[in-house]
């Protein structure tokens, strides 16, 4: 065996991957175990290769200074454990090696052996033994079992159909990949999907159908969403969002029957009430199985709801035997939550080591990972507390519902429900069992009415990571006593947020008041190079009116000589995109852009690139349709429709890119600045033009509101919406501006966000006429390019701004600072200095020199380039396609088929 590789392959044998939907086949395993260390006295043997067992195997390691024991993990699947809680991330583009868990020092410490693709079948008490499929016999001074569990399946009639699934490992939601492309291939129509189960794991995997571009339809038993996690308040408003973003729902909907089609895979589902609903593929998601056979065949006791039972130190009645995660059946209960899993590894290795840890009970505080919804459901969230009392703060329209279960005094935190704005989550789980400083009421209420400014002293002993039972005392402890001075430092000090993640925004609130308050600045430099914030900057270099990145670092810069680096050559790059406007490309700027903003195109992760032409409000001519059609099909370009209302083609090569543009531009069509941080669309509904409902044109102040920011630079992308009526038909509370028509004129709400923290918007000002609305849009849109840090998005930002909400109000609407006209003339700046950035590099031969893939060979496409048909819409483009544009261009030389980037 190789002596530098822990995971029992042989030397030559290839890592298994899974960028497919097949089933990476069981690693071969050795009998010797050279690799580890045989000189510990004590054998701890782990069943299982998941969370738990990773965190079992880096607790001991971390702990057992004197080598006390060796560890050998023995896993049935055929790869290192990995993050089963990110699995939905898969779908987004996520290899699932980034997705494994423990650091390579981990698995390459001599006192521990990874066994993997090797399942454990029996184990000897008597003779304190494992078994292992491949006849392998282990003898354990402790054994551990940490075998999870797996998804349950009810017994519908025509569960094993193929098409149908569950959805718990790397390989199922691999196979459900595969399985939807396929039919993606097969059918002319959008592939139709169902999940049956709508608790957590359920519109996870309605989110993950949907990231496949798959219709989805979640199918729920019960009366509402996520009923073992929120009430019905909490279900109906999650309902709401989750048919926001396309996903059907069915409550109170019991399945009888999966029916084949005529190819003999699932097709229908069949439902007790009648109703039906036709199907292309099933994801199961109604639950999990501890997965005891192991301690069921050895004699150990099991639960009446399955799972090995243990007492609070997770011993079973053998002593040489433990078990921690879900297979172990604590405290009268199963527990599939990780924060539990992970306590009950701490307290099996402080056991094992002599001390005295007991289990102090389930952590059942939960958050939903689905992009566009935020749900966080901690303590008695149900209120069943004798004398509990309620606060609930519900907004139907925003989609948000919040409730507080406090103790009979309404002093007492005991519990809560956030839905559509998870935000007070952090700092209030922590207070479970603790008295609320102040009126509990203001925790509910959203920023700018009332509420959401209370900041909570946490105790010391107050849990700020669940995952890895960080306390506020030991985050405020890196700070003082271990010389910790930013966030990145804290998280390797503490492990708090190396988890889930969840709690980050609270841990840097916490270092983040430490340092102030021993007596340390924060340092708000931009980077090594500049001691302002991206703010400070800003103003500096506005009121200097300097126009080259040389003159501003010889000028501000703390290194005199030094050339900058990628983190402030792009800042200032976008700085003086609106103090000193100029193209992208133009001199010294070239040098300072992103990757995307270099070439004015989006890099894709084959090395293409993709096109996107603006379609301002979301409006094109036939013309302008056939127009983006034709060059697709000439150049063999991917094509997809965005949910910003604009068609993307992929696939270009650097050197189509000019030729590309050619075609848009003499259709009358410009750059989209999708490469951009910088405005991207403003979306509407069809608005009063056509639609019964509608009150304002919206789709006329959409393109005159895109028309008017395009190109705009800033901090982060930006995305306005403007919808012709209450019904929200253009999603506007969820954009950085949006705008929603009323009788009297319009509303614009402002600091709303996608991404990863979703925010909706708040109202800004009513009843505006479009004069005043668009006057106050500039305004907002320039306060924010001045001040914001950088990569801050609007909602960030409005929480850091001075005042708030009603601070940025107050500057814009009153101009409290006296700067609105300031804010103004640069607006109208950008309006007059607007250009295509598209157009002009077409019209300049030395900006065209940048587009060729190989100077030497400018008609010869990129080798490095792996060209994959998707739905048959790949195809390069000929020479003629590229309309003359070969002359030469500096860039890449071919030699001898290899790639060799030239730098000037």
């Amino acid at each position: 065996m190789d002596a530098t590789d822990p995971t029992d392959r042989t030397p030559d044998e290839p890592r298994p991957t899974t960028d497919d939907a097949s089933t990476p086949a069981p690693e071969a395993v050795q009998p010797a175990a050279a690799v580890v260390d045989e000189r510990a006295p004590k054998h701890l043997v782990v069943v299982g290769g998941g969370m738990v067992a990773q965190r079992l195997v880096e607790a001991m390691r971390d702990r057992d200074a004197a080598g006390e024991w060796r560890i050998t993990v023995l896993a049935e699947e055929p790869r290192a454990p990995y993050d089963r809680v990110a699995l939905t991330s898969y779908f987004s583009g996520r290899h699932p090696e980034d997705l494994a868990l423990g650091t390579p020092e981990l698995w390459a410490d001599p006192l521990v052996r990874l066994v993997r693709g090797d399942a454990v079948t029996a184990i000897d008490r008597e003779a304190r033994t494992v078994t292992s499929t491949s006849g392998r016999v282990e003898h354990y001074d402790h054994l551990v079992l940490a075998t999870g569990s797996k998804a349950a399946m009810p017994p519908i009639e025509g569960n094993d159909l193929p098409g149908v699934f569950v959805y718990r490992t790397v390989d199922d939601v691999a196979e459900l990949r595969g399985w939807v492309e396929e039919q993606r291939e097969r059918w002319s129509r959008p592939v139709r999907g169902a999940v049956i189960g709508g608790g957590l794991l359920g519109l996870e995997a309605a989110g993950a159908l949907q990231a496949l571009g798959a219709q989805s339809t979640v199918v729920q038993f019960g009366t509402h969403l996520m009923s073992a996690q929120i009430d019905l308040g909490g279900g109906e408003a999650l309902r709401r969002l989750i048919n926001s973003l396309g996903v059907g729902v069915r409550l109170n909907t019991a399945t009888t029957r999966m029916r084949t089609n005529r190819r003999g895979t699932v097709g229908r589902l069949d439902f007790a009430d009648g109703g039906r609903l036709d199907v292309d593929v099933v994801v199961v998601a109604t639950g999990v199985t501890p997965r005891d056979e192991l301690g069921r065949a050895a004699g150990l006791e099991v639960g009446p709801r399955g799972g090995v039972v243990v007492d609070d130190a997770c011993r079973t009645a053998d002593p040489f035997i433990s078990a921690a995660g879900e297979v172990a059946c604590i405290q009268g209960a199963c527990i599939g939550l990780v924060a539990p899993g992970y306590a009950m590894a701490e307290i099996v290795v402080d056991r094992l080591l002599g001390g005295a840890a007991t289990f102090p009970g389930a952590d059942t505080a939960t958050k939903l990972k689905l992009s566009g919804v935020d749900v966080a459901s901690f303590g008695d969230a149900f209120a069943v507390t004798p004398g509990a009392l309620e606060i609930v703060w519900a907004d139907p329209v925003g989609g948000v519902y919040k409730k507080l279960v406090l103790s009979d005094d309404a002093r007492t935190l005991l519990g809560g429900v956030l839905v559509g704005d998870a935000s007070a989550y952090a700092s209030l789980r922590p207070m479970l069992g603790r008295e609320l400083p102040g009126d509990p009421g203001q925790y509910l209420l959203p920023e700018g009415g009332g509420g959401g400014g209370a900041a909570l002293e946490l105790p010391d002993d107050a849990a700020v990571c669940s995952c890895n039972n960080v306390t506020a005392g030991t985050v405020r402890g890196a700070v003082t006593e271990h010389g910790c001075t930013d966030l990145g430092a804290v998280k390797a000090c503490t492990r708090a947020g190396t988890s889930c993640g969840s709690c980050l925004p609270l841990v840097k609130k916490l270092v983040t008041t430490e340092l102030e308050k021993s007596g340390i600045t924060v340092s708000k430099a931009l980077c090594e190079h500049f001691d302002l914030s991206r703010a400070q900057l800003y103003d500096a270099v506005r009121v200097t009116q300097l126009r080259s990145f040389t003159d501003v670092l010889a000028r501000f810069g703390t290194r005199p000589g030094a050339r900058g680096c990628d983190i402030c050559k792009p800042v200032v790059a976008s700085i003086l995109s609106t103090t000193a406007p100029g193209h992208v490309l133009e001199g010294e700027r070239a040098t300072l852009q992103d990757t995307n903003d270099h070439v004015m195109a989006n890099l894709q992760k084959d090395g293409s690139y993709s096109v996107v032409p603006r379609i301002a409000g979301g409006e094109i001519t036939p013309e302008g349709l056939l127009v983006i059609g034709q060059v697709a099909k000439d150049f063999g370009l991917y094509t997809k429709i965005t949910g910003g209302q604009r068609i993307d083609m992929f696939g270009a090569r650097i050197d189509q890119l000019p030729a590309i543009w050619k075609r848009l531009v003499d259709a009358g069509m410009e750059s989209g600045h999708a490469y951009g941080k910088s405005l991207r669309t403003v979306k509407s509904c069809v608005g009063s033009t056509w639609c019964r409902f509608g009150v304002q044109d919206s789709v006329a102040l959409a393109v005159q509101l895109e028309l008017r920011y395009r190109g705009l630079r800033s901090p982060h992308k930006i995305k306005l919406g403007v919808s012709g009526c209450a019904r929200e038909c253009a999603e506007a509370r969820g954009k950085d501006v949006g705008v929603i028509a009323t009788d009297k004129g319009w509303n614009v709400y402002v600091g709303g966000n996608g991404g990863f923290t979703p925010r909706h918007a708040q109202l800004l000002a009513e009843d505006l006429d479009t004069e005043t609305l668009v006057r106050t849009i500039d305004r907002f849109l320039m306060y924010y390019v001045r001040t914001a840090d950088r990569l801050q998005r609007t909602a960030p930002w409005m929480e850091d701004v001075e005042g708030g909400l009603e601070g940025v109000r107050a500057v814009i609407m009153d101009d409290s600072l006296g700067i609105a006209a300031d804010l103004d003339a640069q607006m109208a700046l950008h309006v007059e200095s607007y250009e295509d950035e598209w157009a002009a590099t077409l019209a300049d031969p030395e900006k065209l020199r940048r587009f060729a893939s190989f100077v030497n060979a400018p008609e010869t496409p990129d080798p490095s380039l792996a060209y994959v048909a998707e739905r048959g819409q790949a195809r390069p483009a000929t020479a003629e396609e590229k309309n003359g544009y070969d002359d030469g261009r500096s860039g890449a030389v071919l030699v001898a088929g290899t790639t060799l980037e030239v730098r000037s």
